[in-house]
């Protein structure tokens, strides 16, 4: 579908990449990673036309429809749902035109536009459109607001809603979930399940990618390497790589020996034997992908807090709110030592009143709140970001933060967030959204607090930076609440879930899954007040199932050629398996021809795998349809 050829790229004077040769083809759903300025935007950039490779070229279809999310607004004033239903050009095409015909009395024409209405959808355009804006957390009553009554962060949803609105052949998306909670994560990722057309997508979000991808592009070294798989499938592959380096052997043994140190520790410790082994399984699997990460610029640990009073922050039947509006009420929480909670709720229910509450930003309407003598609290949340002085550079920031530190020491521990000595010495002003967001968590750690209270820390920060949060945060003595739509973190780092709905805010028995599940259910018995969506007939029925034929066709399609490679590679083991029984291969003069088969068994095995779950995978995807299939023998 997109065939890159012999592709390299400049941005100012840098290389970013170079000799790209990969081919996506259509119905992938590829993820682009690497480390944040490696050139994945950019390669966006290119299939877009807004840049052109220094050398090599792209190929693809000349009718290719492409969907991307717009980074501007020209009209303010456009009304939310209207902005929204622009994505659909053809739909906004074929309205112009329906009106001018009516104008100037045209009826065959006018019958000619209504019929291809018609067959793209147009009379439920603004139920799908209504849907969309649902599905990304707005109210019903925020259709008919103009696009200039929403802040930044919920202009990048109507973005995002008017990308999806697209009826594309390929979908961009450059971290779309930067800006989303968890809610609207998940449903996000449920839609683009279903996508029935090719996906490019960046993000750092590693469930996210998990759960969407089938293929990862993989910037670094400014090469583009392309892997089989979603994101764990490429860790595994990349380990298996670096694991044949003695240098980075080493330094994963380290990283191995360090993880699987507070396993044992936690698991001698533990007393919620609830949490035990999943937490156990997590910290494995961390010490599992470990060597994927053996390069990653960030390496730090958190200072253990001067003190661990007990309790460190206490609500005893407290009202949460602002201005006296109440949005949580007989709120209940004893911080202490080593409590680790994860924060669940839909958008807007109260889990940042809560966190701003303990923070001391804003004060309980009611009820009593005790804090420790010794009680030092680290808040990160978004606006921490604007309180960075653009001209200061990061080592100033924390010169001014200990003026009695040698710069020596400052500099080491900037090093550990990955401000490399010219980094450390730029103005704040130039850096990035990461960068901001690693300075202001460098500047909280420094401080060593003993309550970390963390609103959506990984926005803009890449999975290396996450990685290396991850496996600093496992050592942390202190109380840490977070609120995060990373769900990889939030399984790492918590023991329990507190779920803040229908204004109370009390713990959690499920886990993750059993939230998916209750948010569906949430929106299953609230679907009667939402926009209807009008009855199909007959003839939009039979539309629909063709439809519903083609998007499958090529899942049986992939299906298809999985089995038959299946069967293939499993015939092909059974062949080699016969020769590796003669005993005469065991001989000394057969040595060389041993060792060929053992390697040609290995690959084979490999292939088999690979092609087992290729069928495992489109099999899902055909039962997620509500499609059933049996396997050909």
């Amino acid at each position: 579908m997109i065939s890159f050829h012999d592709v390299s790229l400049r941005r100012g004077g840098k290389l970013l990449f170079e000799h790209a040769n990969f081919t996506v083809r259509r119905g992938d759903r590829t993820g682009l990673v690497g480390a944040n300025g490696t050139g994945k935007s950019s390669l966006l950039g290119l299939i877009l036309g807004e840049l052109s490779p220094d050398s090599g070229h792209l190929q693809w279809p000349p009718d290719l429809t492409i969907a991307s999310v717009s980074q501007e607004i020209s009209d303010l004033d456009r009304l939310a749902l209207d902005y929204v239903l622009d994505g659909d050009k053809e739909l906004r095409e074929l309205e112009r035109k329906l009106q001018q015909a009516e104008q100037a009395g045209n009826g065959i024409l006018q019958a000619e536009l209504h019929a291809r209405l018609e067959a793209i959808g147009g009379y439920q355009a603004k139920a799908k459109a209504a849907k969309l804006l649902d599905g990304l957390g707005f109210a019903t009553s925020d259709l008919e607001k103009p696009v200039r009554d929403f802040s930044g962060g919920w202009r990048m949803r109507l973005h995002l809603a008017q990308a999806l609105m697209c009826r594309s052949d390929l979908l961009l998306l450059d971290e779309p979930t930067n800006h989303l909670d968890l809610d609207a994560v998940i449903w996000l990722q449920e839609w683009l399940r279903t996508y029935a057309g090719t996906l490019l997508l960046i993000s750092h979000d590693r469930d996210f990618l998990d759960q969407i991808c089938d293929h990862i592009l993989h910037l670094e070294q400014k090469r583009v390497r392309h892997y089989r798989g979603n994101y764990s499938a490429f860790e595994k592959l990349r380990t298996q790589a670096l694991a044949q380096q003695q240098a980075a052997c080493r330094k994963q043994q380290r990283e191995r020996d360090h993880l699987l140190q507070f396993i044992n520790r936690f698991r001698a410790k533990a007393t919620k034997a609830r949490q035990v082994q999943s937490r156990i399984k997590v910290l494995e699997r961390l010490a599992e992908i470990a060597p994927a990460h053996v390069d990653s610029p960030f390496h730090f640990r958190l200072p253990r807090p001067a003190s661990l009073p007990f309790p460190l922050v206490r609500l005893e039947d407290a009202r949460l709110g602002y201005d006296g509006d109440t949005i949580l009420r007989e709120v209940n929480l004893t911080l202490g030592p080593g409590d680790r909670l994860g924060l669940l709720g839909p958008n807007g229910a109260g889990k940042s009143t809560l966190i701003k509450t303990l923070a001391g930003e804003i004060p309980p309407l009611a009820g009593n709140q005790e804090t420790a003598d010794r009680l030092k609290i680290g808040y990160f949340a978004q606006h921490q970001l604007e309180q960075l002085v653009p001209e200061q550079t990061a080592l100033e920031h924390f010169q001014l933060l200990d003026r009695q530190a040698r710069e020596e020491k400052l500099r080491g521990f900037l090093g550990g967030f990955g401000f490399s000595e010219e980094r450390a010495t730029t103005p704040v002003k130039t850096f990035s959204g990461g960068e901001k967001a690693r300075l202001v968590l460098a500047l909280i750690v420094y401080q060593k607090p003993n309550v970390l209270l963390l609103d959506e820390p990984t926005n803009h920060l890449d999975i290396e930076m996450r990685h290396a949060l991850t496996l600093a945060l496992q050592d942390y003595p202190g109380a840490l609440i977070l609120v995060s739509h990373d769900r990889h973190l939030l399984r790492c780092i918590t023991d329990d879930f507190w779920l803040v709905a229908n204004g109370h805010a009390a713990p959690y028995s499920g886990n993750l899954e059993d939230y998916r599940r209750w948010l569906l259910e949430q929106r299953n018995r609230e679907t009667p007040t939402k926009p209807a969506i009008p009855t199909l007939s007959r003839r939009d029925l039979r539309r629909e199932e063709a439809k519903r034929r083609e998007q499958l066709r090529p899942l049986k399609q992939a299906l298809a050629e999985a089995e038959k490679a299946v069967q293939h590679f499993t015939e092909a083991k059974e062949r080699i398996e016969h020769q590796l029984a003669d005993t005469s291969l065991y001989q000394p003069e057969a040595k060389q021809r041993l060792q060929v088969l053992l390697l040609e068994k290995a690959e084979i095995d490999k292939q088999l795998h690979l092609a087992e779950e290729r069928w495992l995978e489109a099999e899902d995807k055909l039962e997620q349809m509500g499609e059933t299939h049996t396997r050909i023998n």
